[in-house]
């Protein structure tokens, strides 16, 4: 299972206004057990854009990363991962 040891987020700037609702870009750095086929030595982090509207908050993007390369990692999280993803930029964004 996956768990968040760190994160950064940033409001992305909506020049146009084509947008509905505000999009968040969150770093979250990741650890995953060594047993499972995501682990990396060279550790993980997602990237993920976070949809806030009136009435939804939810993740449109997410990829992951290997850190000391930026290398892109073609995985796709487990639905159950993706809800713990979700919930924590929830949780976090309103320390922001």
């Amino acid at each position: 299972m996956i768990t968040v040891t760190g994160h950064t987020v940033e409001l992305i700037n909506d020049e146009f206004g084509i947008l509905s609702g505000d999009r968040y870009e969150f770093l979250l750095d990741i650890e995953v057990p060594e047993d499972d086929e995501l682990y990396s030595e060279k550790g993980l982090y997602a990237k993920i854009i976070y949809l806030v509207e009136e009435t939804e908050k939810k993740i449109v993007k997410y990829d992951l990363f290997e850190k000391e390369t930026n290398h892109y990692l073609d995985f796709e999280l487990e639905d159950e991962e993706i809800e713990l993803l979700a919930n924590y930029c929830k949780e976090h964004l309103s320390e922001e």
